[in-house]
């Protein structure tokens, strides 16, 4: 698999300049974003870690997620991913946190169709949050490789501007 260098590159020189950590919490994404991160230049000085949890009762205990409504809506809505963004954060301590959660396939909880949920969170405030729809005849890889650098490209933006 390629990552895109560049942009990694560029998270990477924002994070260590201002001296700010990340964490993650994925579903939909399996661990692509945390891979990311492994991979960026001098990850250890900023990724603090990451949370991949697929279940209801997962995402409850580590992300403290309201059950009623994580059943309700089979953990996939805006304020559930909100939720777990803001909660990585407080989990691992850092300033900065992303969440995603979703269907990589078409089943009959999405109504056949494939979308994400993410999330950017920054000192507790959500400063990003919006859903991703693609192709129901989209393979599952390309959709979580696509989710992955479409959300990266959206936290370099972040990064950059908002300031200290």
């Amino acid at each position: 698999m390629e990552f895109p260098k560049i942009l990694l590159d560029k998270i990477s020189y924002y994070l260590i300049e201002r001296n700010e950590s990340i964490s993650i919490a994925e579903s939909v994404t399996s661990g692509f974003l945390q891979l990311a991160f492994s991979q960026m230049p001098n990850a250890v000085k900023f990724f603090k870690g990451g949370l991949t949890a697929y279940t209801l009762d997962e995402k409850v205990q580590h992300l403290k997620i309201d059950y009623d409504e994580a059943k309700a809506c089979n953990c996939v809505s805006r304020h559930i991913c909100e939720v777990m963004a803001q909660n990585a954060a407080a989990l691992f301590d850092s300033e900065w946190s992303i969440a995603t959660t979703g269907y990589a396939t078409p089943v009959e909880e999405s109504d056949h169709q494939i979308y994400a949920y993410y999330c950017i969170a920054y000192r507790g405030i959500i400063i990003r949050s919006d859903r991703i729809e693609l192709h129901p005849m989209t393979k599952a890889l390309d959709a979580q490789q696509y989710f992955m650098e479409y959300i990266l490209g959206c936290l370099r933006c972040e990064v950059k501007t908002n300031i200290k």
